[in-house]
């Protein structure tokens, strides 16, 4: 368990070095200021520190290196609203009824060619939901926000959820209004920069600027990047960068197929890794500034994804592997998110951690190092706190899923848990059920239902139970299916 956490470079002297600084720091009365980066869209393969050979993140790569990698760490979705709400309140998205991306389809809207109607959504995050900002606000922080927010219109926005500053939080999805990526941005909460400027590298401006105006603490300071979502758009400099890096080492596209659409098998899109590069700049504007103020040691980072890396639709600009699949899909790449956690003093250097953690510890683990006590409010994620701290940290844990929905990326309806090494998918479409070992089979090549009935009884429990506790809701048969017309899930041609 927490022992096989850490995978540790160092002497036991360095250990009981940290170790001893942990438990001074533990004892602080102190409450520490928190920096979350959340990146949109970004895959569990898309940074050095997890593998990339061709995007370069220096600056994040660094924060690796100053705390801890999660290798197991999950998305509570496959695509972004319901992850962003279970972020925000620490509950499973099916809990508070955010179960796909706000502004998709509801089922009398449907119009796809598809076996099934998705199930009905809440189109907002409701305001009798308690966020870790309304948490960390009655302690006393200031609390900022900027970047994407994506869970409702104007009404539930982040200064409605405790959020005292919004740079740029709004109920879209994306940077659709003006110039995109680049100022004039349209944004109502984000006034517009100089002609030309870059919307990642403005919101750590904002970010860094927060930061040192309340650098007496504490604070909280939530940077959501809409990077790397679409639109593909890039700097022009580091376009040009990627296209002669791609050239000087001879790369070309290569695809698989996923279902009925291809998947990117090649990190070697240009404008993505422009994109990439571009928000870890943005990451390392926003560290600068802690270093600068002396507050690097009185602050814990986090840094994660709101779900896998886009890799089979809208352009097609990355790929997970080895995972399989990517956005909107129940596999691996769809779910499983970078997360580094950086605590001075707490977590060592350079570890890593093979924990399954998801987005609803988050909030737990926030408002713990807020002072106040997390167990007071009804939240489905665990705080990780412990995990830092002792031996005790529950590793086999199950983890759930449940997307009643077709994901403009080609998924289906799904359902999963995972336990330990096994994670059962449960397919609506066609009530068919696939089993892997990811710790052995990370890739999911192997569906290993008809060797473990055991297991998949004993999974299948597990999350039909879930379900009921939860509240889920479920697709249900389209009476407009014809089976002689184009499936729904076939993708336009790249």
């Amino acid at each position: 368990m927490f022992r096989n956490c850490f995978i540790v470079v160092g002497s036991i002297l360095t250990l009981a070095y940290w170790g001893s600084r942990s438990l001074a720091n533990a004892g602080e009365d102190r409450p520490w200021n928190v920096v979350l980066f959340v990146v949109d869209d970004l895959g569990w393969a898309d940074l050095g520190c997890y593998g990339s050979s061709f995007y370069e993140t220096p600056h994040v790569d660094r924060l690796a290196a100053e705390g801890m990698r999660f290798l197991d760490a999950y998305a509570a979705c496959q695509v972004c609203s319901p992850t962003r709400a279970a972020i925000m309140t620490g509950k499973w998205p099916q809990r508070v009824g955010i179960t796909d991306y706000i502004g998709a389809a509801q089922p009398e809207a449907w119009n796809r060619n598809t076996r099934l109607l998705p199930a009905p959504y809440q189109t907002a995050l409701a305001l009798q939901e308690v966020t870790f900002a309304e948490v960390l606000k009655q302690r006393g922080y200031t609390t900022f926000f900027a970047g994407k927010w994506h869970l409702g219109p104007e009404g539930y926005w982040p200064e409605n959820q405790g959020f005292d500053i919004n740079m740029g939080g709004t109920g879209q999805g994306g940077p659709y209004g003006g110039n995109k990526y680049f100022s004039p941005y349209g944004n109502p909460r984000l006034p517009d920069g100089p002609p030309g400027e870059h919307l990642p590298d403005r919101l750590a401006t904002e970010t860094a600027k927060f930061i040192e105006q309340h650098k007496e603490g504490p604070f909280l300071a939530v940077l959501c990047f809409y990077s790397v979502h679409t639109p593909l758009m890039a700097r022009e400099d580091l376009r040009q960068k990627y296209e002669e890096k791609r050239k000087r080492l001879g790369l070309v596209a290569q695809f698989g197929q996923e279902g009925p659409r291809e998947v990117r098998l090649v990190q070697e899109h240009p404008i993505y890794a422009a994109m990439v590069e571009a928000m870890d700049q943005a990451v390392g504007k926003v560290l600068r500034k802690l270093d600068e103020l002396g507050l690097a040691e009185k602050t814990v980072v986090m840094f994660t994804s709101d779900n896998g890396g886009l890799s089979t639709s809208e352009g097609w600009p990355t790929s997970n592997l080895p995972l399989r699949g990517g956005k909107g899909w129940i596999y691996e790449g769809g779910i499983r998110v970078p997360f580094i956690v950086r605590w001075p003093g707490v977590v060592l250097p350079g570890t890593t951690c093979t924990t399954p953690v998801c987005s609803v510890d988050i909030f737990p683990t926030i408002v713990e190092l807020s002072g106040e006590d997390p167990t007071r409010y009804k939240v489905d994620g665990l705080n990780l706190v412990p995990l830092f701290r002792n031996p005790t940290f529950p590793s086999d844990r199950p983890l759930f899923w449940h997307y009643p929905h077709y994901g403009n990326q080609g998924g289906a309806p799904s359902a999963a848990v995972r336990k330990g090494s096994w994670k059962l998918i449960h397919w609506y479409e066609d009530d068919s059920w696939e089993l892997y070992n990811v710790k052995e089979d990370i890739g999911e090549k192997q569906n290993l239902v008809s060797q473990y009935p055991e297991k998949v009884a004993e999974l299948k429990r597990l999350l039909e139970n879930w379900l009921v506790d939860v509240g889920a809701r479920y697709p249900t048969p389209n009476p407009n299916y014809d089976p002689q017309k184009p499936d729904g899930r076939v993708a336009r041609r790249r």
